[in-house]
């Protein structure tokens, strides 16, 4: 009897990362942490330089978004047309001619258009990186990620102080600094693979079956929109919350008794504990699901935030805050793109809007702190974090695919119904890094 013959199954594809990419994208992330945390220190010198206002001065670090924002955009469109590495290497080249053009500026409106121009490449490396880590470390991504962003935290923290190690009169030196340790990462591109895994949203399904009504897809677009919206409130509102204790915890510290040294490195404390938070979530990741981590993330995020409204603990609380906030960011990524599988531009989205909320979020803060004092700074923020936990806790149920349907065909037997704290993965797509194993 003839015996059947065996396909060979075809080889796996080489991984998106070389080990040299995955440093080099560390360091990307470094420096474009210490970029975006430039522009602040370097206000003194600006004014000085151009005989700016205040108001004016900060005008800097709004091109620097509003380009962040168009390069994430213009990131996710060109995504899957053009290589990984021509995209990432045009982000760089533009990140570090606009921080070099703005060093040398003559003059304020060249100025702030070359803050756009870094801001474009700023966005570019932002999303395209953290979109390509998503996808391509299978059950690894959710820690790979916090990884990678916390060497943003990173950045920030070198940024200002290297500023205030020379002087916010040599801004244009530092600036010129980091744009020049920008180039070399050009040379470790070519370890990253051209051709990326499918994004959330070309998982490779079939298309709707003759069985799947217009009422059912009516439902799914409905429910996808509902919790996409949910997902761009959680980003937003966590990234308030961030820029609202950074901006207002030295202010509030100082209203509260605290000296202005030691209101000064409490907020320090603060941006330390977010980079540490994202280092120490990396093992929990491989074992707890995404949904598991932003649930106790938003949960202790609120609870340093009542417990900051006493004076006592107000400096250890905004450190713990810290804390809960540092992994929601990154973690929160690899659960959008399998809650919403069949949204192409969800990460685009949700990140474009953060960017916004960063910067709308201290103007509308400070609005409601001038309605209600400075010593409700810690409450008003609170009352913001208990919405981003509700908002959590509503997606943890309504990302549940009885709720939010999909094309893929029906099974001929009942699926095992997800705990409330597992969502099942898209078909052909690897495992995710947030599983709770045993």
């Amino acid at each position: 009897m003839e015996q059947p013959t065996s396909t060979p199954s075809p080889p796996p594809p080489p991984p998106l990362f070389s080990r040299a990419a995955v440093a080099a994208s560390c360091v990307g992330f470094v420096l474009i942490g210490a970029l975006q945390a430039l522009y602040g220190p370097s206000i003194p010198a600006l004014r000085d330089t151009y005989g700016l206002s205040p108001s004016a001065a900060g005008t800097g670090l709004s091109a620097h978004f509003i380009g962040a924002v168009a390069g994430v955009l213009v990131f996710d469109r060109l995504f899957g047309r053009i290589g990984n590495r021509r995209l990432l290497g045009w982000s760089y080249l533009l990140m570090a001619g606009g921080a070099a053009g703005f060093a040398l500026a003559p003059s304020w409106p060249l100025a702030l258009g070359l803050a756009l121009l870094a801001g474009l490449g700023f966005g570019g490396i932002d999303y395209g990186l953290n979109q390509l880590f998503a996808v391509g470390f299978g059950r690894r991504s959710t820690a790979m990620l916090n990884i990678l962003n916390a060497h943003f935290g990173i950045g920030a923290v070198l940024g200002p102080a290297l500023i205030g190690l020379v002087g916010a009169a040599h801004y244009p030196a530092v600036f010129l600094g980091f744009a020049a340790l920008t180039l070399p990462l050009l040379l470790c591109l070519a370890g990253v693979r051209d051709e990326a895994p499918p994004r959330g949203g070309d998982t490779g399904v079939s298309e709707d079956t003759a069985a799947d009504t217009g009422v059912r897809r009516r439902v799914r677009a409905r429910s996808l929109a509902t919790v996409l919206g949910a997902f761009v409130v959680l980003y937003v509102l966590h990234v308030g919350i961030e820029s609202g204790v950074g901006g207002w915890e030295p202010t509030h510290l100082e209203a509260i008794g605290y000296g202005a040294t030691a209101a000064a490195s409490a907020t320090s404390a603060f941006w330390l504990m977010m980079t540490v938070g994202r280092f120490l979530v990396a093992p929990l990741a491989l074992r707890w699901s995404a949904q598991a981590i932003i649930a106790v993330s938003c949960a202790g995020m609120t609870g340093c935030l009542l417990l900051a409204a006493i004076p006592a603990a107000a400096p250890y609380a905004y450190a713990g805050a810290g804390l809960f906030i540092a992994p929601i960011f990154p973690t929160g990524l690899p659960w959008l793109l399998r809650a919403a599988p069949r949204a192409h531009r969800a990460g685009a989205l949700v990140m474009a809007a953060s960017m916004v909320g960063g910067v709308a979020a201290p103007p509308a803060l400070g609005k409601a702190i001038e309605l209600s004092g400075v010593r409700a700074v810690p409450l008003i923020l609170c009352a913001i974090s208990a919405v981003c936990l509700i908002t959590t806790v509503w997606l943890i149920r309504a990302a549940s695919p009885s709720v939010l349907p999909t094309s893929s065909p029906v099974p001929l037997t009942p699926p095992v119904p997800p705990t409330s704290l597992e969502l099942p993965t898209p078909p052909d797509e690897p495992a995710p890094a947030t599983e709770r194993t045993s």
